[in-house]
This record gives C-alpha cells, sequence and structure tokens, in this order.
C-alpha cells in the first residue's frame, strides 16, 4: 500500500501547470460553476483493499492467531456523482459507484490448500461533505469526509461451504467511514478533479466457518476491509 500511496502522491502533484490553469496571465475557466445549486458527474479510477485482523487474545496466553498473509492488487472504479452545494466552502456529494478488486489471501504459505483468491465487486454508495477552500484561479484545493455503506455481490455469505470445502465467506452488506482530499482543476469545457480516499470499515466483514476451533475463523476475533481509492471526477 506505501508504494500505491507515493503513486498517488506523485500523480496528484504531477499534473502539468498549463497556463490556463496556474498561469499568471490565466484565463477563468468557468466562473459561474460553482453557483449551481446542484451539479453532476462521473468518475473512473483506481482502489487496493487488504484486511485488518483482530486476533482473540487469551489470560494463560498470548494471541493465538495467525498472521494471514494478505496480498494486494489493483482494482477499478467507476461511478456517478450527484452534488448539491450547501454554502461556498461546503458541498453534499453522493457517489454511487460499483468497484472491482481482488485480494489473495493465505493462511500459512508452506501449505498451498490455504491460498483463497478473493473476487469481489463491490456497490458502493458514499454521503461526503466536500470542504474546499477558495478558489485560486483555476483549480481549488478540498478535503472531504463522511460514511458509506456497500453491497458485497461476491460475499459467499449464504454459501453452506466454508473454507473447510474451499470458500472464503464474507458479510454482504458492510459499512465504512472515508477520509480523502483533493483538488478541483475548472478547464475549459468541464471541471476534471484527481482526489484520493481513504475507505475504512468499522464492521466484522467475516462470516465464520461452522466448526469454532476452525483453522481461519476461529481466533479472528473480527477482520475489517481497508482501501485506498484514487478517482478521476468528470463534471
Amino acid at each position: 500500500m506505501k508504494k500505491f500511496l507515493i503513486l498517488v502522491i506523485a500523480i496528484l502533484f504531477a499534473l502539468p501547470a498549463h497556463a490556463q490553469l496556474f498561469g499568471r496571465d490565466k484565463v477563468i475557466n468557468n466562473p459561474n460553476f460553482d453557483m449551481q445549486r446542484f451539479s453532476w458527474g462521473y468518475f473512473l479510477g483506481f482502489n487496493t483493499y487488504d484486511f485488518d485482523f483482530d486476533y482473540k487474545r487469551y489470560v494463560a496466553s498470548p494471541a493465538t492467531g495467525k498472521d494471514f498473509s494478505v496480498d494486494r492488487t489493483i482494482g477499478f472504479n467507476v461511478g456517478l456523482i450527484g452534488n448539491m452545494r450547501l454554502s461556498d466552502h461546503l458541498d453534499l456529494r453522493l457517489e454511487p459507484g460499483v468497484s472491482f478488486n481482488r485480494i489473495n489471501f493465505q493462511a500459512t504459505k508452506a501449505d498451498s490448500k490455504t491460498f483463497r483468491e478473493i473476487n469481489s465487486t463491490f456497490v458502493h454508495i458514499p454521503l461526503l461533505l466536500k470542504f474546499s477552500t477558495t478558489r485560486i484561479g483555476n483549480y481549488k484545493p478540498f478535503v472531504v469526509g463522511g460514511a458509506s455503506t456497500s453491497i458485497n455481490l461476491s460475499s459467499n455469505e449464504n454459501n453452506p461451504d466454508d473454507n473447510k470445502d474451499g470458500q472464503f465467506r464474507m458479510t454482504t452488506n458492510n459499512f465504512y467511514y472515508e477520509i480523502g482530499f483533493g483538488i478541483d482543476l475548472y478547464l475549459y469545457y468541464f471541471k476534471f478533479t484527481p482526489s484520493i480516499r481513504g475507505v475504512f470499515a468499522i464492521n466484522d466483514e467475516l462470516v465464520r466457518d461452522d466448526d469454532p476451533n476452525s483453522f481461519y475463523t476461529g481466533n479472528v476475533e473480527s477482520m475489517s476491509s481497508r482501501g485506498v481509492f484514487l478517482n478521476f471526477t468528470f463534471q
């Protein structure tokens, strides 16, 4: 995830210093764009997810759970944006979308039977507050935060098989908090916005195996996903 964050930050700060955006004699593009009560758009982007495990502890022993190995991959996001202007510096945003990702999970590296490839498709619905600075020429930085819910279409929650049969199960409905930052760039025909956001689950997403002493789930107190979204918005 560190390499992904470095790449994201490099992209955000390596945007070309075009004269119409940052030049001294710049032309002000779409000067009344933010005066609209409602505005619409869409976004495309990338994501990376992993799992955060908490293990059960007992008085007579240290943590008994295994430190599971999780390999992250790069996924894809696409969705729509509905924006409502509340004030000069505050907007309410609804960003329903779909995200696709894959997490490679293994309990014991020496045992190939413990490997699980988890392909997930999420219907992700965030409700966010966007706090912006005063517009400076053709750009305006902002921070964003809020809550979201998602439907995991690949959860296997109701699958009667479990890890003993090679099936990894997660909850279908999940809840998150989100926080991030970005910059609005006012181009000649539209507003372009690159942003980065952290997404953190607040509920336990693991569906336990039928066996309470399962090697995979017996010692896990909770498992929650966390991710980084890099989105490019067009309005």
